[in-house]
């Protein structure tokens, strides 16, 4: 007898797993604190990498549907300096290897695949307790309650779920990112939209810089890069979005004014994205009837992979859930050995990349890296 799984998050964890669940024909409920599925939007571009987003998608039985939603031309890359001087420019191939698409739109694919009902929106999950056989009870926000079968914690950094794993809470990594647009660039932002490019720049010196992404309709999101306390952040009012623009702004005094103007005219309000980190080798004990994917089981600095891996832990999830009915803990066994692994490799990596873009060799790291 297949046990009913209840999915925690509706990310692109959670509803990866979600899908190949439901190609098995194994019952799944998930649950997401935002109100619909268009609440918030959903961040910028993602390139989906072929030896694990792509191949979560074609677990999944996605790949045309992804194929369909690619920002064309959105792959192609360019280093500058502080002054605005081109030191890379990297075309867009045309390959499939790291394609472009927006995050939202990904997340839009997977919860067509899935059947009315699947995803319950607007309960924020407050706890999480076992009672036994490997079941837990969960407490809703609204005050409802539900009891689980198998429970899978796809709800990401600040997970309810985790608790019943682990005791490790993620720490601030250092840095944070501070994100906006601007719209309608080539009428109004020729200058900026000139330097960005047809696909990403990265701006950069050691511990800050700017990247930013051409999406469709004429708009670039910028993520502003910062390595400071969280306290120094604490300071700012991003309520005033005049204010945050000037004074996340003031600390490019020296830079090129085009490159200044990303986050100085900026049309939106800035949003802070403080990063923080687990342990890179964070595991648990083997616990009946649980688990976590994505930023709930491994979140760290932003390298590149963290949403493909947390795609490819709800499809090998899911695949490894299908492939020892009844038997959910030999399914969660085989699952936690290889996501473990993985995600301590990944970890490592990304301090790595991080390193690279953002350390003392500044901007030339990445620039040797493009020419590779």
């Amino acid at each position: 007898m297949t046990i009913p799984v209840t999915i925690a998050g509706a990310g692109l964890g959670g509803l990866t797993l979600a899908r190949v669940l439901h190609t098995h024909g194994i019952p799944v409920t998930v649950y997401d604190a935002e109100a619909s599925a268009g609440a918030r939007t959903q961040g910028g571009q993602l390139d989906l990498h072929e030896h694990n987003g792509q191949r979560a998608l074609e677990i999944a039985g996605l790949t045309e549907r992804y194929r369909a939603i690619i920002h064309r031309g959105g792959g192609a890359q360019r280093v500058l300096d502080r002054h605005g001087a081109v030191l890379a420019d990297v075309p867009d191939d045309g390959s499939m290897a790291r394609p472009e698409a927006l995050r939202g739109d990904i997340r839009r694919i997977l919860l067509e695949s899935l059947p009315d009902g699947t995803v319950r929106w607007g309960r924020k999950l407050r706890a999480a307790a076992p009672i036994g056989d490997g079941r837990h009870e969960l407490t809703f926000a609204d005050g409802t309650t539900d009891v689980s079968g198998l429970l899978v914690g796809a709800d990401g950094t600040w997970s309810r779920v985790r608790s019943l794993l682990s005791a490790h809470v993620p720490a601030y990594a250092g840095m944070s990112y501070v994100d906006a647009y601007l719209h309608d660039v080539d009428d109004r932002h020729p200058r900026a939209a000139a330097a960005v490019g047809a696909g990403a720049m990265y701006a950069l010196t050691p511990g800050k810089g700017f990247l930013a992404h051409r999406e469709r309709g004429g708009t670039i999101h910028v993520y502003v890069v910062l390595h400071r306390p969280a306290a120094w952040f604490a300071e700012i009012d991003f309520t005033d979005a005049g204010a945050a623009r000037r004074r996340i702004a003031a600390e490019f005094g020296d830079w090129a004014p085009h490159l200044v103007s990303l986050i100085a005219d900026a049309d939106t309000t800035p949003v802070l994205r403080s990063i923080y980190r687990l342990p890179d080798r964070h595991r648990w004990d083997r616990t009946p009837g649980v688990t976590l994917l994505g930023d709930a089981a491994h979140v760290t600095v932003p390298g590149g992979e963290g949403a493909n891996i947390a795609m490819l832990d709800g499809a090998e999830l899911g695949q490894a859930i299908a492939a020892h009915p009844g038997d959910p803990e030999a399914a969660l066994t085989a699952y936690e050995q290889v996501m473990f692994a993985r995600a301590e490799a990944e970890a490592t990596a990304a301090r790595e990349t991080i390193e690279l873009i953002f350390g003392a060799d500044a901007p030339h790291g990445l620039v040797r890296l493009l020419g590779d």
